[in-house]
């Protein structure tokens, strides 16, 4: 680009191209390929190859494990990703299940999963392939506890402002697959998991709920979690029961388990740098980004507003923020991040022409078709002119419909991988 300091909408243009170049880079398919390149699946004298493939990249790390498979093995093969990523595959048996509140499909097929391991031996092989959303969509829950304890306790985490570290942890104390509970079903087969990370810092128990990792912390831990919100009384009876029963965790077993983390949301934020055109610096910020969005924006824009004169600079972030729901609107956490920077700004403008987007790398953000937001200075007169109130928009945590009217949300489609959200701020003062 020659020129850009007058045209937002090449600034717009831009950043989605740089978006979509970090979402590029986080193909399952690749990550994998180059993996069983440096080391192949070998041929079994006996028994057969079990292949587990859950999250919102299970379809694409599927198919590419089965064409990686040695000629003439025996193996059977499980998917379980998201309805947007839903798609028939030779040779697997496909559940599609709810993201991020767990259904009945989901319930169905973490039986599923259970049943195939109850026929493991010595001589097979597990394979899991791993990748985000694959808590949600795989609820296994603890004998007394059902679908709907499972349900409201996703929905009692979502709404108060939980990091995925400690939603997990959660999740972990009340499945009987989660948290090792896959390889401890899995034995006495040895166990390899291949793991797309979407966490922030790439901790393996955190990502999908650690399956084949050890647990994040105890029921115990599990129950303060409440405690220190004031919402034990919310829970439902038996997590409660189930959280407070001094059973005492017993240790798993993990010899006969081997993990490998083969992409990260880093690998996404070293490819917008990458991907920048002549005449533009860019700097990663931060990849390890948390914190609730109504903290996270202000903070945001005060980098850009400190971008250097007469430059062309991208900021970049990656990571994982959280939304404390106050209203009963419609959103997600990078469509609010995204309405709030642009509120941040009208009270602290960045000098200069600027875009920022916030952006799931799924596709998705929360409970909606979109992937998150692109807004830039005029975002809140364009919902203005509509007759709404941009604030009261976001008091009643309704971004979804604040972006729709400013014609500002980030539309890309299910996409089939995830590695957590990207953050880019595009500042041009090269006037």
């Amino acid at each position: 680009m020659t020129d850009t300091g007058n045209d937002i909408e090449q600034l717009r243009d831009l950043a989605t191209a740089l978006f979509e170049a970090g979402v590029a880079a986080a193909d399952p398919r690749l990550a994998l390929e180059k993996t069983f390149e440096q080391t192949p699946l070998v041929p079994l004298q006996e028994g057969r190859y079990l292949i587990i493939a859950l999250g919102k990249a299970a379809g694409a790390m599927a198919q590419t494990c089965l064409k990686a498979l040695p000629a003439d093995t025996a193996y059977e093969c499980l998917v379980i990703t998201n309805y947007e990523n839903d798609a028939p595959i030779e040779g697997a048996t496909c559940y599609a299940a709810a993201h991020p509140v767990p259904d009945e499909n989901g319930l169905k097929a973490g039986k599923a999963i259970m049943d195939l391991l109850a026929t493991t031996t010595p001589e097979d092989r597990v394979i899991v392939l791993i990748s985000g959303g694959g808590s949600a969509l795989l609820p296994a829950p603890l004998p007394g506890l059902n679908l709907d304890d499972k349900i409201a306790i996703n929905k009692l985490l979502l709404a108060n402002g939980y990091n995925i570290q400690e939603m997990n942890l959660v999740r972990q104390n009340l499945s009987l697959l989660k948290g090792g509970g896959l390889s401890q079903l899995a034995a006495p087969a040895p166990v390899q998991s291949y793991i797309l990370s979407d966490v922030v810092g790439d901790d393996l128990s955190v990502i999908a709920s650690g399956p084949t990792n050890p647990p994040l912390g105890s029921k115990k831990d599990a129950l303060a979690l409440f405690e220190a919100k004031g919402l034990v009384d919310q829970l439902p009876p038996s997590v409660k029961a189930a959280l407070e029963a001094d059973g005492g965790e017993a240790e798993i077993d993990f010899s006969n388990t081997t993990n490998l983390l083969i992409g990260s949301n880093r690998l996404s934020l070293d490819a917008i740098l990458e991907s920048l055109p002549m005449g533009w610096r860019g700097l990663i910020l931060d990849d390890l980004l948390e914190g609730d969005v109504e903290e996270i924006a202000p903070q945001l824009l005060e980098a850009a507003r400190n971008a250097p004169e007469e430059q062309k600079t991208v900021y970049i972030w990656g990571g994982e923020t959280t939304v404390t729901l106050k209203g009963d609107g419609k959103g997600g956490r990078n469509q609010e991040l995204a309405l709030r920077f642009a509120a941040a700004n009208e009270a602290n403008p960045i000098e200069g022409d600027w875009v920022f987007l916030s952006g799931g790398t799924d596709g998705r953000d929360g409970p909606t078709d979109s992937a998150g937001g692109l807004v830039d200075a005029e975002t809140l007169h364009r919902i203005r002119q509509t007759g709404e109130r941009p604030q009261a928009l976001l008091a009643n945590n309704d971004s979804y419909k604040a972006l729709e009217l400013a014609g500002d949300h980030l539309m890309i489609g299910a996409t089939g991988t995830n590695v957590a959200d990207i953050q880019i701020c595009l500042v041009d003062k090269d006037k």
